[in-house]
C-alpha cells in the first residue's frame, strides 16, 4: 500500500493543534536510546542540554521502526505490517498534529521546532522495508542506496537539530553530515558481520567479496583468512575516508560540535579496534571500552576548544 506524503505545509495543521508532547514522552525516548546504543548514548551525553532531548526523540523514532523490522512485530501479522503501521502513524501525526504514541509526539514536536521536513523520512521507511527482502548488495553503490535511508536520515536530522553557522548554507553542510552517517553505519556493519550473518544478511558488497576472493562459506565458517583480512582492511580504509570528509563539516555546526566530534571519534575507534584484534569480528565484539571512550571524548573536547579559539581569532 502506497503511503501518502504531506506537502511542505504539513506544519500548518500541526501548529494549529495541541501537540501534547510531554516531559515523560521525551524521557521515554531517552530510555529507548540508552537501551539500544551505548556508543550513541555516551557520545550524545556531551551534546548541549537544550539539544539532547531532540536527539533522543530522533533516535527513538528511528529505533522503533528498526526494531519492528529486526526484533519483534508483536501485535502484527508480519514485520512488513508492523513497519507499515509505523509509517501510517508517522504521516497521521504530521497531518493532525497529535498522536497516541509518546515517541511520535516527541518527534513531531522536535521536527517542528527544528524544522525537520517530514518528507526526509520517506527514504527511511523505504530502507526498512527493503531490509525485509534485500539481504545482499551487489555493489557498494547499492549499499549506499540503503544507507541513504537507514543512516543518512540521522545525519540530516542531526544537522537540523544542531543548526549551522550563518557563514554556511544547509546545502553546503549536508554532504559532511552524510559522510559521517555513512561512516558510522559502515563501522557498525564491519563490526557486526557475524551478527548480521546470523540474521541472514551480508552488508559486504558482493563485488568486493569476489574481488578479494572471500566466499559465503568463509563467513559461515567464521574464517579470518588472509583474503578476509584484505577485504576488511579495504572496507576500513574506505570508511576512514568518509570520517576524514565528515571532520571538515564540524566547524559549520552552530551547536554540539563537541558531542558530534565525540561520536565521530568513538565510532571511528571501532575500526582501530578491529585492527588491534587482528580482524577477528566473529568471536569478539570490537569497539572501545568506557575508558577508551573517555579518552576520545577528551580528545574531541580539546579539538573543538582549539577550533573555537581559531574561529574567535578569525572573527576578530
Amino acid at each position: 500500500m502506497a503511503m501518502r506524503s504531506p506537502t511542505s505545509d504539513y506544519a500548518v495543521a500541526a501548529r494549529e493543534q495541541t501537540l501534547g508532547a510531554t516531559k515523560e514522552d521525551y524521557q521515554y525516548c531517552r530510555q529507548i536510546m540508552r537501551r539500544a546504543s551505548k556508543n550513541y548514548s555516551f557520545a550524545s551525553s556531551f551534546l548541549p542540554k537544550e539539544k539532547l532531548h531532540h536527539v533522543e526523540a530522533l533516535y527513538a523514532f528511528l529505533r522503533v521502526g528498526d526494531d519492528r523490522v529486526d526484533i519483534s512485530h508483536a501485535g502484527f501479522s508480519s514485520p512488513l505490517q508492523a513497519i507499515d503501521d509505523w509509517e501510517r502513524a508517522y504521516w497521521r501525526a504530521f497531518e493532525t498534529g497529535i498522536s497516541p504514541s509518546g515517541v511520535l509526539r516527541a518527534y513531531l514536536n522536535t521536527a517542528i521546532e527544528c524544522q525537520i521536513p517530514p518528507e526526509m523520512m520517506s527514504a527511511y521507511f523505504r530502507a526498512m522495508k527493503e531490509d525485509l527482502t534485500i539481504t545482499r548488495y551487489e555493489t557498494f553503490t547499492d549499499l549506499l542506496h540503503y544507507i541513504e535511508g537507514s543512516a543518512m536520515t540521522v545525519g540530516c536530522g542531526m544537522t537540523h537539530i544542531m543548526g549551522i553557522l550563518p557563514a554556511y548554507t544547509f546545502a553546503e553542510v549536508l554532504p559532511y553530515a552524510d559522510a559521517l552517517a555513512i561512516a558510522m553505519q559502515l563501522s557498525n556493519f564491519w563490526r557486526d558481520i557475524a551478527e548480521d550473518w546470523a540474521l541472514g544478511r551480508v552488508y559486504l558488497p558482493r563485488e568486493d567479496m569476489q574481488r578479494f576472493r572471500v566466499s559465503d562459506a568463509d563467513l559461515a565458517a567464521r574464517r579470518v583468512t588472509p583474503h578476509f583480512i584484505e577485504l576488511l582492511e579495504f572496507e576500513i580504509q574506505r570508511t576512514e575516508n568518509y570520517y576524514r570528509q565528515a571532520r571538515l563539516g564540524i566547524p559549520a555546526l552552530a551547536a554540539g560540535q563537541w558531542g558530534v566530534l565525540s561520536g565521530l571519534e568513538i565510532y571511528s575507534s571501532i575500526l582501530s579496534s578491529i585492527r588491534r584484534n587482528h580482524y577477528q569480528v566473529f568471536n569478539h565484539r570490537c569497539g572501545p571500552d568506557k575508558s577508551g571512550k573517555l579518552e576520545w571524548v577528551a580528545k574531541a573536547w580539546w579539538s573543538t576548544r582549539n577550533l573555537s579559539q581559531h574561529s574567535s581569532q578569525a572573527a576578530s
